[in-house]
């Protein structure tokens, strides 16, 4: 049984709505996948690690959901208003390289990033390529009912013709009438009847490498026309979300609207989800801008904007430490306290087993947990989240210092609103503890070492005390006296 009420923001209608699936506890989530022509940056670990914490969080609280992510590779070409090459093209054709190629040598790189920043896979990842018919068939349909034309063996969605029966803007809250007004005057050349409609079926080029044959043309299908065609294909006509990047709002997911409603006479997506963007110095991180760091050159420390390398799993926690619907701006600084701040999470969850047992607890603990709950189901706050893991593990830090009393119950609490919070609905991998856990006789060495050391320190031998932990720090572990003896860890 689903107990948690969740409120998502949705961007159709510009406010928080209650979760309430069309068949529950059945929930439909498709979300836009990369272009894959190049290497996957942070601001697609952004968009992965946002969609990754709704499908966590959606399985936690109980529903099944079937969450399709595709693979967009063909139809998207150079420029974002519909004209140039084809980015998978144009890279196969610079490479030498037959085009699928490229797509599966980017998918593959793609995938493994992803798996670094322990996102998990989708239900199912389409790819454009693979619904050529398909995606003919809804050009067909957008066509019977009077929302697209022909032009010289191109499809166009007629966006005038469209706005007229329906609200072709109703997403991004753009002043359509206002662009129609001021796109009419065309060149004699121009295929289109306005600068605004968009491609559903492009006739390919002599020389253009990816084509198929349709009944207008030898050709390839829109950007915009695989994700309308995939969702409804593998979601059904109605289906309960659909994410992206905020960047994809306008034109890609208003147009995606326009062709769902022109083949079907009705909304198909209930709620509308956007993340928002990763910026460096306020500009937007993108390949177009160039930029951008990879999530390879991130993970490596091989980047002339960064200081060193950071484990995939800083990145993950400084995505998350900021509220998905707002901007994060990137920098070393940012990075170093993402990476303190999870260091301390993991260092206190390797203490609660340490922390003394007394009958009764002098803080209230009880409390954490509904409140990291209330966070969730206020829109996926995550930074909120982490704010009281953050005092969790304070109140760990105080009770390991013997300044506050913790009963079991409580201690055992602890311990399970971070295995539920921080490692399952947030998915930050404990790399520290599970590489030290798996590696037994080096935790032996290492405490045997300090053992040596406190048996030093205890016959007033401070030569040989100093001499084992400066040696020990000079080799890279931090090592902190206690009143119940030495800790150590890996810087």
């Amino acid at each position: 049984m689903i107990e948690q009420k969740l409120s998502v923001y949705n961007t159709l209608t510009r406010k928080k709505e209650i979760f309430e699936p069309i068949h529950a506890p059945h929930v439909g989530m498709y979300v836009c996948g990369p272009t894959v022509y190049s290497d996957a940056h942070l601001g697609h670990a952004r968009h992965g690690v946002t969609f990754d914490l709704l499908f966590r969080y959606l399985q936690h609280i109980g529903y099944k959901v079937r969450y399709v992510r595709n693979i967009t590779d063909v139809g998207h070409l150079e420029n974002e208003e519909g004209s140039g090459e084809d980015r998978i093209a144009k890279k196969a054709r610079l490479e030498q390289l037959e085009p699928m190629e490229v797509v599966q040598y980017y998918s593959n790189r793609y995938h493994k990033v992803m798996n670094d920043l322990n996102t998990l896979s989708p239900s199912i990842e389409p790819h454009a390529s693979g619904h050529i018919i398909e995606q003919i068939e809804s050009i067909k349909e957008i066509l019977k009912n009077g929302y697209a034309y022909e032009s010289n063996g191109s499809v166009y969605f007629d966006v005038e013709k469209y706005n007229k029966d329906f609200d072709y803007g109703i997403l991004s809250h753009r002043n359509i009438e206002e662009m129609l007004n001021t796109s009419r005057e065309l060149d004699g050349q121009e295929e289109k009847r306005s600068r605004v409609d968009f491609a559903l079926w492009k006739k390919a080029a002599p020389e253009h490498i990816m084509r198929w044959p349709s009944p207008w043309s030898d050709g390839f299908p829109g950007w915009h026309l695989e994700c309308s065609t995939m969702s409804i294909k593998y979601l059904g006509k109605e289906f309960d979300i659909h994410g992206g990047g905020l960047d994809l709002m306008f034109p890609h997911h208003e147009c995606e609207i326009a062709q769902n409603t022109a083949m079907e006479k009705h909304q198909v997506v209930k709620y509308w989800m956007h993340n928002n963007m990763i910026t460096i110095s306020g500009q937007k991180m993108a390949r177009s801008l160039g930029n951008f760091i990879t999530l390879e050159q991130l993970f490596a420390g091989d980047h002339e904007l960064l200081e060193k390398a950071y484990n995939p799993m800083t990145v993950r926690f400084f995505i998350l430490q900021a509220h998905y619907r707002s901007t994060v701006d990137f920098s070393n600084e940012a990075l170093l306290a993402a990476e303190k701040s999870l260091d301390r999470l993991f260092d206190a969850y390797a203490r609660i087993d340490k922390v003394p047992a007394s009958p009764a607890s002098s803080v209230d603990v009880k409390s954490i947990r509904s409140k990291c709950y209330d966070a969730l189901n206020d829109d996926l706050n995550s930074a909120i989240v982490i704010a009281y893991l953050c005092d969790a593990a304070t109140t760990i830090n105080s009770a390991n210092a013997g300044n506050i009393t913790l009963s079991q119950e409580d201690i055992n609490e602890l311990k399970d609103i971070f295995d539920i919070f921080l490692f399952g609905i947030l998915g930050i991998r404990n790399d520290v503890t599970s590489s030290n856990n798996n590696n037994e006789a080096f935790g032996k060495a290492m405490d045997l070492l300090l053992d040596i050391r406190q048996k030093a320190k205890d016959n007033k031998d401070w030569a040989t005390s100093d001499q084992i932990r400066n040696e020990l720090t000079k080799a890279g572990f931090d090592i902190k006296d206690g009143k119940d003896g030495a800790e150590w860890k890996l810087k």
